[in-house]
């Protein structure tokens, strides 16, 4: 943001909507609603104006679950001709109340959304369809599924189908999942990449591997390319279950493929290990990672972490953790509760009251930077 405000300063700049609507994404990924409503009102001043910066902005609010903020702005943008709500805004405010479970609200704009002559597309549609999985609540699934389809305007799509076999494969309901993909593949809907690596995962965590292998089989025969991404889902899968054996042959095969590896895969490489009990490779695989200049993040420390606190290397735990600020990768809340939970077993009161405060003073500096600050962008 200190380089946005020096660029504004040079007597070249001139405000350019995308970019202000990635600031405002940015920032509310971040953490930083208040910080991107400042951002939206110096936007204003700058005369830049539009339904798709309202609908960015709302987007910052709910993803840090400020929804009343975020239906205020609402309620602002209906009150401008020029910045009026649409189906992407809509879709947005429905989001945060689908993952809140508050379907009554979802009702609610729905009605909104009809006065307004606004249509639901099938992106809204599979939101909701989400939910509802999620929920249990099936009936209501297949009864929007149903309209969908006798729809013209939102016709079901591989987003759907990806969406319906996700609930059921996250519930380990195998045979509804296959259920599900055969009705779609009868729609005349055709499967993604991303369809078949929600079929490897759930039959990998069932151990169905058969079943895992006809799929990537088949991903051959119809010419869909086995990608990191791919293999990466496989290796997930073995490694949920502790199966180091599968999981190294997974990895072989895509290394001999010339796929190269990705900080996902080490991941899954750690936690398989960790799962198997297998500590030295655990080891072996956090140096290989460094020989191949592995990204290393806080999803990749966090699975180091994890694999020591589980052999109870507490001596290692401490020294990765260590690494980890000294390479500036904030640590989160599966940080710290592993390590917590880690020193509860042994009952070193003391380490965890010391991170316990380190959370606390985190916590307390992530709230402060998402506060507004008068001088930010002053």
């Amino acid at each position: 943001m200190q380089l946005f405000d020096i660029l504004r300063e040079q007597p070249y700049y001139q405000p350019r909507e995308d970019t202000y609507m990635k600031l405002i994404v940015l920032l509310g990924k971040s953490g930083q609603p208040h910080r991107a409503h400042q951002l939206f009102d110096t936007i204003k001043e700058e005369g830049c104006e539009s339904t798709e910066l309202y609908t960015a902005l709302i987007a910052a609010y709910c993803q840090n679950n400020l929804v009343d903020e975020a239906i205020l702005t609402l309620d602002e943008m209906k009150n401008l001709p020029q910045c009026q709500p649409d189906v992407s805004t809509y879709s947005t405010l429905i989001k945060a109340y689908v993952d809140a479970l508050k379907f009554e609200l979802v009702e609610l704009l729905y009605e909104e959304m009809a006065e307004r002559s606004i249509t639901p597309n099938t992106s809204t549609q599979n939101i909701v369809l989400s939910g509802y999985g999620k929920a249990g609540r099936f009936d209501q699934m297949e009864k929007m599924l149903s309209s969908m389809l006798e729809s013209t305007t939102c016709k079901p799509d591989v987003g759907t189908m990806n969406t319906i076999i996700s609930v059921f494969a996250n519930k380990g309901q195998i045979d509804m999942m296959e259920k599900w993909y055969e009705k779609f593949r009868n729609f005349g809907i055709q499967p993604e990449a991303h369809t078949f690596n929600i079929l490897i995962v759930a039959y990998g965590n069932e151990r169905l591997y058969d079943k895992m292998s006809s799929v990537m089989q088949y991903m051959r025969k119809v010419r869909c390319p086995w990608t990191t991404s791919t293999y990466n889902t496989v290796i997930e899968a073995f490694a949920a279950i502790g199966d180091a054996e599968n999981m190294e042959s997974a990895y072989d095969q895509m290394c001999v493929e010339g796929l190269k590896a990705d900080t996902k895969t080490f991941c899954c490489l750690i936690n398989g290990y960790g799962n198997a009990g297998i500590f030295h490779k655990v080891i072996s695989s956090v140096n290989l990672a460094g020989k191949l200049q592995i990204r290393e993040n806080t999803s990749f420390y966090n699975a180091v972490i994890s694999a020591c606190a589980k052999e109870e290397a507490l001596m290692e735990m401490e020294s990765i953790f260590k690494r980890m600020k000294e390479k500036k990768c904030q640590p989160d809340d599966t940080t710290y509760s592993v390590m917590i939970e880690a020193y509860r077993k042994e009952g070193m009161n003391d380490k965890i009251h010391y991170l316990e405060q380190e959370k606390q003073m985190m916590t307390s500096d992530d709230k402060r930077l998402s506060e507004p600050e008068e001088a930010f962008l002053g």
